[in-house]
């Protein structure tokens, strides 16, 4: 596993992270994603990125990952980076949602709790609240850091102006800002549209988040919707996202992933790495042999200026919305 260092900073991080966004929870059976973590951690995947609503039900993932952790990873602590968030609804009230310090807070020693850790090595603010004082949400953070409780801050879902008052806010505080997480893909190109250079300025890496479109940028729905697919569940999109164009996108880009002799979700993590400003791709895993397959994207060579070339008509923002 090749690792990249986070922005202007000491830390490196593995070139692809695993996220236990969708796969981890009471929903799916322990062993499972026992297997998935101790395989990852096995091959190099030194990064765990969790949040305090990932489940089902909220806190489960980090549940699951305490129980791992406790059973077989407690003895790596120090070669692991955990990182967790808060931002979004936890609890009832008006103290369990957005950007106050109350909330994030609390949030943060809840988390701790579920995993069995005395610290996490990242805290991000999940998403900016437009209510909350930028100065008191990233105060937050630095005061986490502070404290012991988590070594860097991070930020998610902040565009590009937003990222810039986080870190300066950060900066008042005499804390860094290390890392940004936003959602990035073929069908999802914002992060190109100001953000990277902002990080670049900010001394910030990226961690992108969705690289595979929840799946689109896949072979999963190039012959058909599988019953237990996302398309016919409806969590994320439903089967009206499989149009014709979005087909004729997919099929194309996997035929230029073939001829590279990746598949298709390879060749989508390939292209998301190429930039200098990202320091990791975050992937999910439903089983060892799809964690595996991800990960080979790791060592690929990189992608021509005409592989690029004939990528770029299909890379259509929207693709699978």
């Amino acid at each position: 596993m090749p690792y990249a260092r986070s922005g202007r900073s000491g830390l490196l991080l593995p070139r692809i992270s695993l996220g236990l966004w969708n796969n981890f929870g009471d929903d799916r059976a322990f062993e499972t994603q026992r297997a998935i973590l101790r395989r990852a951690f096995d091959l190099g995947v030194t990064h765990i990125d969790l949040a305090n609503n990932y489940g089902p039900p909220e806190g489960a993932a980090e549940r699951v990952f305490g129980r791992v952790l406790s059973a077989d990873l407690r003895p790596y602590r120090d070669e692991l980076v955990v990182s967790t968030k808060a931002g979004y609804l936890m609890w009832p009230g008006p103290y369990g949602d957005h950007g106050s310090r109350k909330y994030l807070l609390a949030s943060l020693d809840r988390s701790l709790e579920r995993m069995g850790l005395d610290y996490v090595d990242v805290f991000y603010s999940h998403r900016p609240d437009p209510e909350t004082p930028i100065e008191e949400t990233m105060g937050a953070l630095a005061h986490a850091v502070r404290s012991g409780k988590a070594l860097y801050a991070g930020i998610s879902n902040y565009d590009p102006e937003q990222t810039r008052s986080a870190a300066a806010a950060l900066a008042a505080e005499g804390v860094p800002l290390l890392i940004h997480q936003p959602r990035y893909n073929m069908f999802d190109r914002r992060i190109e549209h100001g953000l990277l250079p902002v990080l670049d300025e900010v001394g910030a890496g990226a961690i992108v988040f969705s690289p595979l479109a929840g799946g689109l940028l896949t072979r999963r729905y190039l012959d058909g919707i599988p019953a237990d697919s996302r398309a016919a569940v409806g969590r994320w999109f439903t089967e009206q996202a499989i149009t014709p164009e979005y087909l004729e996108r997919a099929r194309a880009l996997d035929a230029i992933a073939a001829d590279r002799g990746q598949t298709l979700a390879q060749l989508a993590l390939t292209w998301v790495l190429r930039h200098r400003q990202v320091t990791s791709a975050l992937i999910g895993a439903s089983s060892v042999g799809q964690l595996e397959d991800s990960l080979q994207a790791a060592t690929a060579a990189a992608l021509t200026d005409d592989e690029l070339a004939a990528i770029e008509p299909f890379a259509v923002d929207g693709s699978g919305r």
